[in-house]
C-alpha cells in the first residue's frame, strides 16, 4: 500500500509548466492576465473568462495551483474541469462556489458521463481558499475517478460497469477553467446576488500540472486505451486508496461534507444504482 502513496504522488514532483505550454485563453482573452509564474482570470459585469488545454487527453492526472477570489465573492462561481465534446459528453467538475465574507467556501463536485450529470457533493474546504494557492487535482484512470485537494482525497467515483452502470472511458477529454456570474443559483441557492462594487473578482493559477496520455486527435485513442499500453495509473496499486487515504476520504466525508446526491430522496426517491454500490462516492 505504501506503493500507492508513490504512484499518486510521482506525478507531482516535476516542477508545473508554464501556462502558454499547456493551455490558452479560450474566451473574454482581455479577461485571462498572465502576470509572471501566476495567470489571472478576471470576472467583472462585462465579462467572465476561460481557457482551455492546447491537448485533449484520455486517462491521467492533472493538476493547477489556484487561490480562489477574495472577499465577498457571492454570486460567482470558479470551476476547473475535464471535459470531452459534444451531447453525449463526459465531464469530472471542481466548481468553487463563491460567499459572503466570513463564510466557507463551498466546492461542488460532478461527473458526467454520456452526457448525464446530476451526480453533485458538496463540501466545506477545511482552510481559507482565498489567502494561499491549493492544489486541485483530477487522477483518471479506467478503474475510478479520484478528485484532489492538497493530495487529500474528496471523492472516489469508481468504475463500476460490472454492475451495469456506465463509466467514462472512450471520449478524450480536454482540461479547462473559467469564472462566471452564476448568482441565479450559486451563493445560498440564489439568494444572495453578486455585489458588483466589489468587482473585478480575480482567480489565480499557478504550477500548471497534466501528466496524461495525451492523444494525437479526439477520434484516435489507441495510444492511450489499448490493452497492450500500461501506464503508471493503470498499475494495480491505483485501483484503491490506501489505508491512509482512505481514513482522509472518511474523515473530509465526516466532518465536512455538507450535500451527497445520494441521501436526497427528494430529487432521486429511487437511490441511483452507483449509489447503491459504491463505498465512498
Amino acid at each position: 500500500m505504501l506503493m500507492m502513496v508513490c504512484v499518486v504522488s510521482c506525478g507531482e514532483a516535476a516542477p508545473g509548466a508554464k501556462f502558454e505550454e499547456l493551455y490558452r485563453s479560450s474566451w473574454a482573452m482581455d479577461h485571462c492576465v498572465n502576470d509572471g509564474e501566476v495567470t489571472k482570470l478576471k470576472l467583472d459585469n462585462s465579462s467572465g473568462a476561460g481557457f482551455e488545454s492546447r491537448s485533449k487527453y484520455l486517462f491521467g492526472k492533472v493538476s493547477i495551483q489556484i487561490k480562489l477570489v477574495e472577499g465577498d465573492s457571492a454570486g460567482t462561481v470558479t470551476a476547473f474541469y475535464m471535459s470531452s465534446e459534444g451531447s453525449n459528453h463526459n465531464e469530472f467538475d471542481f466548481e468553487f462556489l463563491g460567499n459572503t465574507t466570513g463564510e466557507p467556501y463551498i466546492v461542488q463536485t460532478n461527473v458526467y458521463v454520456n452526457g448525464v450529470g446530476n451526480r453533485e457533493q458538496r463540501l466545506n474546504l477545511w482552510f481559507d481558499p482565498t489567502t494561499e494557492f491549493h492544489t486541485y487535482s483530477i487522477l483518471w484512470s479506467k478503474r475510478s475517478v479520484v478528485f484532489i485537494v492538497d493530495e487529500t482525497p474528496i471523492r472516489v467515483h469508481k468504475n463500476l460497469e460490472d454492475k451495469g452502470i456506465p463509466f467514462a472511458k472512450d471520449q478524450a477529454m480536454g482540461v479547462y477553467s473559467s469564472i462566471w456570474n452564476a448568482d441565479d443559483w450559486a451563493t445560498q441557492g440564489g439568494l444572495v446576488k453578486t455585489d458588483w462594487s466589489h468587482a473585478p473578482f480575480i482567480a489565480s493559477y499557478k504550477d500548471f500540472k497534466i501528466d496524461a496520455c495525451e492523444v494525437p486527435t479526439a477520434s484516435d485513442l489507441s495510444k492511450c486505451s489499448g490493452e497492450e499500453q500500461r501506464f503508471w495509473w493503470d498499475e494495480p496499486t491505483v485501483s484503491e486508496l490506501s489505508l491512509h487515504q482512505n481514513h482522509q476520504l472518511i474523515w473530509v466525508r465526516a466532518n465536512h461534507m455538507i450535500y451527497d446526491y445520494c441521501f436526497d430522496a427528494a430529487r432521486f426517491p429511487v437511490t441511483p444504482l452507483e449509489c447503491q454500490h459504491h463505498r465512498h462516492l
